[in-house]
């Protein structure tokens, strides 16, 4: 009797899981079973030798736990440092440009160029630091103060241009000198965990944090010197981290990019010459160095804000359309591609349904040109942002950003799966954004119990202080004992299976993960317990 019990349980069990992206495959071979059994025993152990024992300063330590609070334990687990973080990732698909470097490297360019300047509304002292945003950006050789310019946090100060280099020297040392200016600005490029989990504790109020990171950074960030090591950082430590491929959200709403002689202001065009220039030299550059399989290449998804009026998505439009004919090589995929972002929830942001003329009279101008939309960020069910998902379906999107609130929609689920539209997910964002409280809440099981494809994605990892893909991956992993290793290799392929590269080009990229992935399941596989 019990042994029939057992196996119409296994039975279930396993009809239950058919659906799931990982059992897509079914000649796994023996040493991608083994690295996956490994990766499991590692997992188990880790969940009782780190997980299940007191750290300093995280009083609940569990797997999946909120990241901002989990990191410094992340990264010295072996799951991490020897797994997760060397893995193959193939295609980030969901990446926003103004936010793929880390915080600190962004603050080092700035403080690396003389055109950078600083300013507060007057001297910063220690109950105005908790609260006051500096605005930091370059400025005309012609307008630099003079020598013998006063620090920011001088009693004498009234809120004009400082050096930032000198206002980094002249901070004062009742406030942390040189070190405590770092820290002050930092936290302006950044959540932090007291901003997610006590100042900005709600998907409403976090946004306002959000919002002001970009407000701070992104004057940095939109200078053409700044903007060309920018890239290479972000192509770099991406390849680092294992990725192979990028599709870059990039926001053409400012309609201009800052000259080096920071006053002449260029048409966004020359954002593109600087993406072409820059990923043609980090492909030589990976050739010479004989790692031509670590790089596939990057292509632009081209973006406006959710805030333009529906005549001014007409003019988006046509310039992206514009773009693609100009830039080919860059602009993703063969064709055109376009987003709309911004905070669905958000009182200034439209949904999709107030674009949706312009958006039809554009497909039906351009038949042969999709649409890639973030959808469904949100906690809602029946507001205008979870309704959002239906008009990015109808408007026949390929790949959906975020797709949080899917999991409320059977129908649209069903859509997805029979229509191959991969969702973009990405786990950390939304826990920082304060859409779930841990990755063991996250619907993210849900979506690939119905086979859905999914593409683990970054979104905004400078914000978030997790760069790369690595984090998202761990979080996954650690967050269900159904997902294991062979679960995110089909994520990775999936990656490459649902980018915007031609066929060809897929062809290609799918070779040299594959190449990557066989090293390193062997890897992995030798490291039997």
């Amino acid at each position: 009797m019990l042994a029939d019990y057992f196996q119409r349980r296994e039975k279930l069990i396993t009809e239950d899981r058919a659906l799931r992206i990982d059992r897509v495959r079914a000649n796994y071979t023996a040493i991608e079973l083994k690295a996956d059994e490994v990766v499991r025993f590692i997992r188990a152990q880790e969940a009782v030798s780190v997980w299940g024992v007191n750290h300093k300063d995280v009083p609940h330590p569990y797997p999946g736990m909120e990241f901002l609070n989990a990191k410094e334990i992340i990264v010295k687990t072996d799951l991490y440092s020897k797994i997760v973080s060397k893995m193959p990732k193939g295609g980030l698909l969901h990446v926003h440009q103004n936010a793929s470097v880390e915080a600190g490297t962004v603050l080092d360019l700035a403080l690396g160029h003389p055109a950078i300047h600083i300013r507060v509304p007057g001297p910063l002292d220690a109950a105005s630091l908790e609260t006051v945003l500096p605005k930091i950006q370059p400025i005309p050789v012609e307008q630099y103060p003079t020598a013998d310019a006063i620090g920011i946090t001088d009693v004498s100060y009234t809120g004009g241009w400082v050096s930032i280099k000198k206002a980094r020297e002249l901070f004062d040392p009742a406030l942390g000198g040189p070190a405590g200016f770092d820290k002050w600005v930092l936290s302006a490029f950044v959540i932090n965990p007291s901003d997610a989990f006590k100042t900005y504790n709600t998907p409403m109020k976090i946004w306002l944090k959000f919002g002001s990171t970009f407000a701070v950074t992104d004057p940095i960030i939109r200078f053409v010197p700044i903007q060309k090591e920018y890239l290479r950082l972000c192509i770099r430590s991406s390849i680092d981290d294992g990725i192979s491929y990028l599709e870059v959200r990039t926001n053409f709403f400012n309609k201009y990019i800052l000259a080096e002689d920071a006053k002449t202001r260029l048409e966004v065009r020359e954002i593109l010459l600087i993406f072409r220039e820059v990923v043609n030299e980090m492909k030589a550059e990976m050739k010479a160095k004989g790692r031509e399989d670590d790089f596939a290449g990057l292509k632009v998804i081209y973006n406006t804000l959710r805030t333009v009026s529906p005549e001014e998505l007409e003019v988006d439009l046509d310039q992206c359309s514009r773009f693609k004919q100009e830039f080919p090589d860059l602009i993703a995929g063969k064709f055109r591609r376009f987003d709309l972002v911004g905070h669905e929830d958000g009182a200034e942001c439209k949904p999709l349904i107030d674009y949706a003329e312009p958006l039809l009279r554009f497909a039906e101008q351009h038949p042969d040109i999709p649409f890639i939309f973030h959808a469904g960020e949100t906690l809602g069910d029946g507001t205008a942002a979870d309704m959002n998902l239906y008009d990015a379906i109808l408007l026949g999107t390929k790949r959906i950003g975020h797709g949080f609130s899917l999991a409320k929609h059977p129908k649209l689920m069903q859509i997805c799966r029979e229509k191959k539209i991969a969702i973009e997910v990405c786990p950390i964002s939304n826990e920082v954004l304060r859409l779930t409280s841990s990755m063991l809440m996250h619907p993210l099981p849900i979506i690939m119990n119905q086979g859905i494809p999914v593409v683990l994605s970054s979104d905004d990892p400078a914000m978030f202080n997790s760069m790369g893909l690595s984090f998202d991956f761990f979080q996954v992993l650690v967050a269900s004992e159904v997902t294991g290793l062979l679960t995110l290799g089909q994520m990775a392929r999936d990656s490459i299976t649902y980018s915007m590269l031609d066929e060809g080009s897929k062809r290609t990229a799918m070779g040299a993960w594959e190449r990557r992935w066989a090293k390193f399941v062997e890897e992995v596989a030798a490291m039997s317990p």
